[in-house]
């Protein structure tokens, strides 16, 4: 007797999928609040000149199944049948220990039986042989149009290089940027041009650069916050911050090392990469040598933690910035800059009650933050997003925005009361062959234009207002901060 009947498949498809009934999705399930990623994936679904598959990739607890639902409604709502459209959870015990032909064939024989439907796939990285899946059903089904989600990116190392290429829209779901935490929250926003670029406020007045800077300080009061716990859409609504520290130990971080790499990547001491995560919690936004990983946490081989540091950050647990050549000057001995994907994951991890009072620690909190969201806004652009160290006292950018046919983006991260900028400071001297050259400030006040002796000006812009600004320029359309 088989283990799962078909009528049993059945069941749980019908479960999953209730718009075969209603014609509509549970509202609790679609929410109504829309990341960006929403929007650049209905893009690609509905792009008609050139077909892919569209693959989400993100963290757990990061909103794309909710993405997923969302653009189920969108569908329903344009008149496409909702027997045309099926999302199979590929986590559900169930769906996972079933074969993917048989799943495919119990909803064609008993719910909708022609080829021209909406699969949504969540979790794919849980079915047997997903990639070889999706380039079947892209190769012999060209009226199929599919949406999956995978919470480690192997989605998207081993499956796009193998079976994807040409066929795969990958579209990477980052954890909430202060922007869309403050669009979430429906926090009183600042009033600002459409058309707001960071860059640029170097040419307005000090009178205009004031008004600018009234408005953005709306939102300095939910700064602090968000560094806490704001990078994950359901913790951010939560009412107890402690208990949603908790839940993303448990959820995001405990269920990635213990089970997922694990699985995904057969790791039999789950214990040496939760120590090597615990290690990069508390190095974050610094260089780090696999050297002194392999010093620190005796009895772990130099090949495994560099195995597992790439397994964290296909899991988007964290980030690797690696250093880039300036004005021709090369960089000193290669090792990367290691940033925990999201300030709020650091947090949870360590739990660190002194980080709002202790300089050191917000340092590392807002330079990790500000990683993040430049990262993320140059995601699939032809930029690449590194730091810049050299130099006989190895002077150091903390985050360059490095295009292969222009001039870079230089950004120095001075989280801390009057900061001074010296003259003799690698973001000075390089800020002339730089196309924007930004100090990212603590304070409000500490806002306005830097003159440099290279004749280039800085701008100094206060954390909450760099983030914030990024995310405005994203929402309305800009992809590029000069």
């Amino acid at each position: 007797m088989a283990i799962i009947s078909k009528e049993g498949l059945l069941k749980v498809l019908v479960s999953y999928n209730p718009w075969w009934k209603t014609g509509v999705v549970n509202p609790k399930l679609s929410k109504t609040y829309k990341r960006f990623a929403f929007y650049e994936a209905m893009k690609r679904l509905n792009q008609t000149d050139i077909r892919r598959t569209v693959v989400l990739t993100g963290t757990r607890r990061v909103g794309k199944t909710t993405i997923q639902y969302q653009m189920i409604e969108a569908l329903l709502q344009s008149g496409v049948p909702p027997q045309k459209i099926v999302f199979i959870s590929m986590d559900h015990p169930m769906l996972k220990l079933s074969a993917m032909n048989e799943i495919l064939e119990c909803y064609h024989e008993n719910i909708y039986p022609e080829q021209d439907v909406y699969y949504f796939f969540d979790e794919i990285q849980y079915a047997q042989d997903w990639d070889k899946w999706l380039k079947a059903i892209y190769d012999m089904r060209p009226d199929t149009k599919v949406v999956a989600t995978g919470s480690a990116s192997p989605v998207l190392v081993k499956g796009s290089q193998e079976s994807g290429a040409g066929r795969w829209s990958a579209i990477q779901v980052p954890t909430l940027s202060f922007y869309e935490y403050c669009e979430l929250l429906n926090v009183d926003r600042p009033d600002l041009p459409d058309d707001l670029k960071i860059t640029p406020l170097l040419y307005k007045t000090q009178q205009e650069r004031t008004q600018i800077m009234l408005q953005l300080s709306k939102v300095q009061n939910h700064f602090n916050r968000y560094l806490q716990v704001g990078g994950f859409p359901e913790l951010a609504l939560a009412d107890n911050d402690i208990l949603a520290q908790q839940v993303m130990r448990e959820d995001v971080v405990d269920k990635v090392l213990k089970r997922d790499l694990p699985s995904l990547y057969k790791i039999r001491n789950a214990t040496e990469l939760e120590r090597i995560f615990l290690y990069l919690c508390n190095v974050s936004s610094e260089i780090v040598s696999i050297e002194a990983i392999a010093k620190e946490l005796n009895g772990v081989s130099r090949p495994t933690i560099e195995n597992y540091i790439d397994y964290l950050e296909s899991a988007n647990l964290i980030y690797q910035s690696w250093p880039v050549n300036m004005a021709g000057k090369k960089v000193l001995k290669a090792s990367p800059k290691i940033y925990i994907a999201d300030a709020a994951i650091r947090n949870a991890v360590l739990m660190d009650d002194s980080m709002l009072s202790d300089p050191v620690e917000m340092g590392k909190v807002v330079e990790t933050a500000v990683y993040k969201h430049v990262a993320a806004f140059y995601y699939q652009q032809a930029a690449s997003v590194g730091f810049y160290r050299g130099g006989k006292r190895g002077k150091e950018i903390d985050v360059v925005v490095e295009y292969s046919n222009s001039k870079n983006i230089l950004i120095e991260v001075k989280y801390r009361e009057g900061a001074p900028i010296p003259d003799d400071s690698a973001i000075v001297e390089l800020s002339g062959e730089a196309a924007a050259s930004i100090v990212v400030t603590k304070t409000a006040n500490d806002f306005g234009v830097l003159n440099t002796k290279s004749g280039k000006d800085l701008i100094r812009i206060p954390a909450f207002a760099f983030l914030y600004l990024l995310g405005h320029e994203e929402k309305h359309g800009y992809r590029r901060m000069e």
